[in-house]
């Protein structure tokens, strides 16, 4: 696989995950924005977090400080590792794994490092305001934004039956983490990883042809006498 190739793909992910993200944080606070699809499991609602993929946080502002900082060092690792297998031929499954978390983790990059300052803050409700682009101050300074998320598929909404030990009667739902594009390439990419990692860690080797060359082309027909 082509490495010019491999920067196009990533470089696509990278503006899809963004344009979404900044369409949602400069036109919509914080909550349910739509159904586009039509269907009731599936929705677009806006919210920001602090922490990891999925809204996973820990460790408060140090927490998010070191985190951005992780996601840096791994996308500067990732630059070169990126280079090394394309260059050395490794399976096209296992690059393009690689280039889906790469991407996602640059994506996520990206709003950590610059959110902040280029973003207002959000508000939340109906009439919550609405974050305009580059004003004279954003709402967090350089490595403390925040990763804007707003895909939600939630395919189960219900309660569990009251007969259920401890949990009975609570809500149940099936899938109702929030999440963007960066965190889908991300899982996309280790999960498929996961399948097929037997088939992915090998490289493409160019098939070099078995040149016969002829042997014993002085060899004598008379038997030989011991």
């Amino acid at each position: 696989m082509k490495l010019r190739k491999v920067v196009i793909f990533i470089a696509l992910i990278i503006i899809i995950d963004q344009a979404l993200k900044i369409w949602i944080k400069t036109n919509y606070p914080f909550g349910p924005v739509a159904h586009p699809l039509g269907f009731k499991w599936f929705e677009l609602y806006f919210i920001e977090n602090k922490g990891m993929a999925w809204g996973w946080e820990f460790g408060g502002e140090w927490g998010k400080m070191a985190l951005t900082l992780f996601r840096l060092a791994a996308v500067i690792f990732g630059t070169w590792y990126l280079g090394r297998i394309v260059k050395q031929k490794y399976h096209r499954g296992f690059i393009i794994c690689a280039s889906l978390i790469y991407a996602g983790a640059l994506g996520n990059l990206i709003d950590s490092m610059f959110y902040g300052m280029i973003f207002e803050e959000s508000g939340s409700g109906p009439g919550g305001y609405v974050a305009k682009i580059f004003p004279e101050q954003g709402y967090a300074g350089f490595l403390h934004g925040r990763v804007v998320d707003m895909l939600h598929f939630e395919f189960i909404d219900s309660t569990w039956p009251t007969w259920v030990p401890w949990i009975g009667g609570d809500r149940f739902q099936f899938f109702g983490p929030i999440f963007n594009i960066a965190d889908a390439a991300i899982s996309t990419g280790v999960i498929t990883l996961f399948i097929f990692q037997k088939k992915f860690f090998r490289r493409e080797v160019d098939t070099v042809p078995v040149q016969t060359s002829e042997v014993n082309k002085g060899i004598s027909d008379n038997p030989e006498v011991l």
